[in-house]
């Protein structure tokens, strides 16, 4: 299984409300969705995929593009696709984390030039507290 070659080919962004505008909490979002699989060569796929970034009544971005996926069993899944717009869970798993790799990167740099909150978390740095016993910091892989 090897993914290669993600390109986007388009993005859409909007902020719908007024900066000063500001609503208490924020609930982001996130959805990656294949839309199409063809088979380029024999075991070479064409995936083309829809990421989505939705902050609510807040605003929202979209990015679509492509990726080429190299697998024995393209020419099956890439079938199986077109019947029941279904893949195995593990390639699946695969070719979702690929695109959230790639997009939500260009997400952060695109919420920040619409004063939106960044689609990921980010860290809390606490100077000068002690760690409550029994609670546990956030677990990095």
């Amino acid at each position: 299984m090897k993914i290669r070659g993600i390109q986007l080919k388009s993005i859409e962004a909007r902020r719908y409300m007024n900066h000063t505008e500001r609503p208490k909490q924020v609930r982001i979002d996130h959805n990656s969705t294949v839309n199409q699989i063809s088979v380029m060569e024999e075991n070479v796929a064409n995936i083309d995929f829809q990421y989505t970034a939705s902050y609510g009544p807040v605003g929202m971005i979209k990015l679509e593009g492509s990726l080429i996926y190299e697998n024995e069993d393209a020419k099956k899944i890439a079938d199986e696709w077109k019947k029941t717009r279904k893949m195995p869970n593990q390639i699946a798993s695969h070719i979702h984390t690929a695109v959230m790799h790639a997009c939500v990167p260009e997400a952060v740099g695109i919420a920040k030039d619409l004063g939106l909150p960044p689609p990921i978390p980010l860290p809390q740095v606490r100077l000068g507290d002690t760690p409550k016993k029994g609670h546990a910091g956030p677990e990095v892989a």
